[in-house]
């Protein structure tokens, strides 16, 4: 509610319930603009993975601007953020596979800056897990995307970037190293008990309609 609309209200409550309002004026309230804003600053991520022997390899796509990532775009209004997440996979890199309901990882996306004037914005990014089960055409035909051993895959994803940025997405390798080879083992040890981890199927989600695609990285 604006604060104009919140002054006028209490002036129509009873004194007891005005003073407790009067005692809470340092309490911040955010114009629909801003929460606008804040909505559009949180993205979702897809670490797409495969298994080879005893290897995990990571399935990265490139940016304009040529740095290796993860398949990356905003939270969509109407979907989940692993839904959305196995969309941008699905149209970055052609993934068909399971992406994990929940987020395994957190990371800050900095945004701008490329100018001395130019103001850094900072994107929170819900990384998903996502088993590839088959590769086909990717809708977005610039992305190049290419699979890496998981120590390579740091390190692409290092170059180029601020240090502390490249550490953080390196550090996203790393959590899903271990997530992985935990899932292994439990799926192991579950051969007579269901598997608590929710997946979403991207071949059920693939057909959704996207007014736009957004290019990020």
């Amino acid at each position: 509610m604006h604060s104009a609309v919140m002054g006028a209200a209490d002036s129509r409550l009873p004194t007891g319930l005005s003073r407790t309002r009067s005692n809470q004026s340092s309490a911040r309230f955010l114009r629909l603009a801003e929460l606008r804003r804040l909505r559009k600053c949180e993205q979702v991520a897809a670490v797409c993975y495969r298994v080879r022997g005893q290897d995990i390899e990571f399935l990265l796509v490139q940016t304009r601007k040529g740095r290796w990532t993860f398949p990356k775009g905003s939270a969509m209004p109407g979907l989940t953020h692993a839904q959305a997440a196995a969309l941008e996979a699905f149209e970055e890199a052609g993934v068909h596979g399971r992406m994990e309901e929940a987020s395994f990882a957190r990371y800050v996306h900095p945004k701008g800056g490329n100018t001395q004037r130019s103001v850094v914005t900072e994107i929170a990014v819900s990384a998903h897990l996502c088993e590839v089960l088959r590769l086909g055409p990717p809708q977005e035909f610039d992305r190049n995307p290419t699979w890496f051993p998981a120590d390579k895959a740091r390190r692409r994803l290092r170059d180029d970037r601020p240090p502390d940025f490249g550490s953080d997405l390196a550090r996203v390798v790393d959590r899903a190293v271990n997530r992985i080879r935990r899932l292994r083992i439990e799926a192991g040890m579950a051969a007579e008990s269901p598997r608590k981890v929710q997946f979403i199927d991207i071949a059920k989600i693939r057909t959704t309609t996207r007014s736009g695609t957004s290019r990020t990285g």
